[in-house]
């Protein structure tokens, strides 16, 4: 029984852990910290004024991506605040869970009531399972990203439209990079 749930334990994760390299963190690499010029006014314009992700007049593409999240998080809070609730609840469960699951799993194993091998068990299906909560829910975080890509870019708030791009490439990889739990973000 603890062979089967750690296969279907390890699948996600080694999925999760996949994609997060995948559109995350290599094209976060290959975006490097190049700097990037945006008119803060134009930025305010597009995102709001008043953001907790404000854009300073040369930045590095990753920092700049980085305040794009947020600010586009901001935005999906006051415009659907149920929604944003669900994916902050998602990414809270990834943060709390593993470790929990790891403290009452090593209980259990102390007491003798499962074996140790089933106390590793426990622990790597409780990472999988936020790790799945972390996937399912990117979607709605993607849509919010994009909406505020829409409006950056109708704003013109960047002297050159591929620096425009890196900053949007940067957020959606920075949604990728963040969507699993802590614990695997160590590895």
């Amino acid at each position: 029984m603890w062979r089967l749930l750690l296969l279907f334990s390890i699948l996600p994760i080694g999925a999760a852990l996949l994609l997060r390299w995948w559109f995350g963190l290599r094209v976060l690499e290959s975006l490097g910290g190049r700097p990037c010029r945006c008119d803060p006014a134009r930025w305010d314009q597009a995102l709001g004024s008043g953001q907790p992700a404000m854009c300073a007049a040369a930045a590095p593409v990753g920092e700049l991506g980085e305040r794009l999240r947020l600010a586009a998080l901001a935005q999906w809070q006051q415009r659907e605040p149920k929604r944003a609730a669900a994916r902050e609840s998602s990414r809270r469960f990834g943060l709390a869970v593993p470790p929990l699951s790891a403290i009452v799993a090593v209980f259990a194993a102390i007491l003798a009531k499962i074996p140790v091998t089933g106390a590793l068990v426990i622990f790597i299906a409780a990472t999988a399972l936020a790790t799945v909560f972390g996937l399912l829910s990117l979607g709605a975080e993607l849509r919010a990203i994009a909406l505020a890509a829409r409006n950056l870019r109708a704003a013109r708030a960047f002297v050159r439209s591929e620096e425009e791009d890196a900053v949007i490439e940067a957020a959606i990889a920075r949604a990728w990079c963040e969507t699993v739990p802590p614990v695997l973000r160590l590895l």
